[in-house]
């Protein structure tokens, strides 16, 4: 949970680099890839990204620019890309401008629940975490490249002149 709003926004600009890092992997041959029949394709979760933060962000009275919850995945990697970049972009500004360390502490209406912002905050990270390793896994899939987030991915070892850890 965060309890002081420079943590925040910190830590949740670390992992939108870490994000969009991925999102610039994706090609749009990439994005109908999915593990199976009849689950969420590799631009879906991508796309749920984007939504998740304006959706999540409504809840607590900030406004978020982003894509809505109904809106359809787009054909374009570049699309899916900027659009969680602006919806990113614009929460980070919203945290700034409209919550101090004391306002983490308000209790919101979540899914049921009542979570303080502090928590909100920490699940919506949390979530994109979750979510950028059902990516991971979609994207060698499809044939892309992983990007390293916590070092290098396989790929990487040997631009770096190293050989990868054995397997």
């Amino acid at each position: 949970m965060f309890r002081k709003v420079d943590d925040f926004i910190s830590a949740y600009t670390s992992d939108l680099a870490m994000t969009k890092k991925y999102m610039a992997a994706l090609t749009d041959e990439s994005l109908g890839q999915s593990v199976a029949d009849g689950h969420r394709t590799l631009g879906r979760v991508a796309w749920h990204l984007a939504q998740t933060i304006p959706e999540m962000m409504a809840k607590t009275g900030l406004a978020a620019e982003g894509p809505g919850e109904s809106d359809p995945v787009p054909a374009t990697a570049a699309e899916i890309a900027t659009a969680h970049a602006t919806a990113a972009d614009s929460l980070l500004a919203q945290v700034r401008e409209h919550w101090t360390d004391e306002t983490l502490e308000t209790e919101d209406e979540m899914y049921g629940s009542k979570w303080s912002r502090g928590f909100t905050l920490h699940c919506l990270t949390d979530h994109e975490c979750h979510h950028r390793g059902q990516m991971s896994i979609l994207m060698r899939q499809a044939g892309l490249a992983v990007p390293g987030v916590m070092g290098p991915a396989k790929e990487e070892w040997e631009k770096m002149g190293m050989q990868a850890p054995e397997i």
